[in-house]
């Protein structure tokens, strides 16, 4: 995860209303990992294109993953602050470990037509460090699409009616995506925090951003957008999203 080819942004806040659902179901279901509920994602469905994205308790008090989202109801997810009390097995007691992961979901044919598959479209995901609300400091890219630096994503990859399939090298995985039209990971902000983003620190409280966009060719044809509020951070109030600003819209 660390050799993604990212790209350091800063972004100011804009705030034209646009549309999304909450706490909703994504289509088919979630599909990374056994025992992953469905439920609680902030939605955009548009274009025949669903993106989701969600918050989660990754690290409860015994270190344990758990159905537990926090969702306020409008796009926010809220979560203590603090290192996770033991984090990953492959690196345990990381003070840069945040309790809470992301979730995502991408399916570019919801009408199951037959005709969209992934790899005829390209994605932006944006993670923003910066803990206040004014302005924001986003890595940026492509969360779907191969590049030099990453031939394939351990993604769970799928369709409508129920396939999953998980590539190991970079061929399998080029095949996957001209063949299916779903994709979903559960990540954690750990595996991002190289410089020039090594400055992130889970026991700041603070408001979080992360955005997902989908573009076929040049033309933006999806987006979604949550914010993830740690340690009693309170979200900008503003009524035409669900209480909540949006950084791009």
């Amino acid at each position: 995860m660390k050799t993604i080819l990212l790209m350091l942004v800063a972004i100011a806040i804009a705030v034209p209303a646009f549309g999304l659902t909450f706490d909703q179901n994504v289509t088919p279901d979630v599909i990374f990992g056994s025992g992953n509920d469905n439920g609680s994602f902030t939605v955009d469905v548009q274009n025949n294109i669903e993106l989701g994205l969600r918050g989660k308790l990754r690290f409860d008090a015994s270190n344990q993953p758990q159905n537990i989202f926090n969702s306020n109801g409008d796009g926010t997810y809220s979560f203590l602050a603090g290192a996770a009390p033991g984090g990953f097995s492959w690196l345990p007691n990381s003070p840069t470990t945040p309790v809470w992961n992301f979730e995502f979901t991408v399916n570019v044919d919801v009408a199951s037509g037959g005709v969209n598959k992934l790899d005829d479209f390209t994605f932006e995901l944006g993670l923003d460090d910066h803990p206040g609300s004014d302005e924001t400091n986003f890595l940026v890219f492509d969360p779907i699409t191969p590049n030099v630096s990453v031939p394939y994503y351990d993604h769970a990859i799928g369709d409508n009616v129920g396939t999953v399939v998980s590539a190991g090298d970079g061929p399998t995985y080029v095949g996957y995506l001209a063949a299916y039209n779903v994709a979903q990971n559960s990540w954690n902000y750990e595996f991002f925090n190289d410089a020039p983003w090594d400055a992130f620190d889970p026991a700041v409280p603070g408001i979080y951003t992360i955005y997902l966009k989908a573009f076929q060719g040049t033309t933006e044809v999806a987006y979604t957008e949550i914010r993830i509020l740690v340690g009693g951070a309170v979200g900008v109030e503003d009524a035409t999203w669900g209480g909540v600003k949006s950084l791009f819209r």
